[in-house]
């Protein structure tokens, strides 16, 4: 098995994307070493033009002209492309980067080819309101033969967990609403994921890779698929809910493999975990094997969010990540 960084978690960066201008993307708080990434320094000096797709304030463009990139392209259509123009005069960058406002589908670029494409392009659950699609457009038209994206690779995980408090807080609270049965509101929760910090002292299975993305062979239409899945249950209890994250891998061409994680058992971040609550709880044994199917595809009213099926103990429910 590969041998992999894991990105430390010491230094404060704050990173502003395009999908949100107001919303702090990678690590809140604690932040993470971000030019772990560039710890590969050989990759930049080695490629002539790096391009950062949906650069935000521009702390990537930055990182890849220090590690010794000639030429860097920041793209990005939000406002905050005009306070990265002032962020990269104030740190005199600007005779090797360029910032272009617009989407990466409708600008020219200054060149016909790149050698790296760079991209924070990451959202909860890996693809709900992921620029991905934006970044398999750029590769598709400007990477360059025998070029690189990065992050490369991406995992996407479930993992069982059995939290009958929160479960009651959100579900069972229907039932006796000040001595009211409103149960029927069950219909109307359910279908929406929540997005929050797990406590990994909840989880009761060993996790299970439900989706593969290689950023260098990957297509559009793949980042709608179904899989099967089998968890591994590790704790008697009643399972409330299935979660997900996801994992980030720098692999090509990298002397240093780098790699972050979502998970519920690694440090905090800004994607926190999915979670999918089932309607009706089921006990669960330990040792014994979870069976589900998934199914992940954009809601065709709003392309950035998604639609979740979820089988699982003979039942389908389906959510709503949006």
């Amino acid at each position: 098995m590969a041998k992999y960084t894991v990105m430390n978690l010491k230094q404060p960066i704050v990173m502003i994307s395009a999908v949100s201008p107001n919303r702090c993307n990678y690590l809140l708080g604690k932040g993470f070493k971000i030019l772990d990434l560039f710890n590969n320094i050989y990759i930049f000096k080695l490629y002539q033009v790096v391009l950062d797709v949906g650069c935000g304030t521009g702390i990537l463009s930055m990182f890849a002209a220090k590690a010794g990139a000639k030429k860097v392209l920041g793209v990005d259509q939000s406002e905050i492309l005009y306070q990265a123009m002032d962020i990269i005069r104030l740190n005199k960058l600007e005779d090797t980067i360029i910032l272009i406002k617009g989407k990466i589908e409708e600008v020219r670029l200054p060149v016909e080819k790149v050698d790296v494409i760079i991209s924070e392009w990451m959202g909860y659950f890996l693809l709900f309101e992921s620029m991905l699609d934006s970044v398999l457009y750029a590769k598709n038209k400007y990477l360059a033969k025998g070029g690189s994206v990065y992050p490369d690779i991406c995992t996407i995980s479930l993992v069982a967990v059995s939290d009958v408090n929160k479960h009651a807080d959100r579900i069972a609270f229907w039932d006796d609403v000040y001595g009211f049965n409103m149960s029927c509101m069950k219909k109307a929760v359910i279908p929406e994921a929540v997005v929050e910090v797990l406590d990994s002292k909840t989880l009761i299975s060993d996790p299970c890779n439900i989706k593969h993305i290689d950023c260098h062979t990957t297509s559009v239409s793949d980042l709608e698929f179904s899989s099967d899945f089998t968890l591994k249950i590790t704790k008697t209890s009643l399972c409330t809910a299935v979660a997900g994250y996801f994992d980030i891998y720098f692999e090509k061409n990298c002397h240093n493999r780098v790699m972050f994680s979502t998970g519920p058992q690694s440090t905090k971040t800004h994607w926190k975990q999915t979670i999918f609550l089932l309607e009706k709880p089921f006990s669960v044994k330990a040792g014994e094997s979870l069976k589900g199917k998934i199914t992940v595809h954009k809601n065709k009213k709003d392309p950035r969010s998604l639609i979740v099926a979820l089988t699982l103990n003979n039942s389908t429910q389906t959510y709503g990540l949006q």
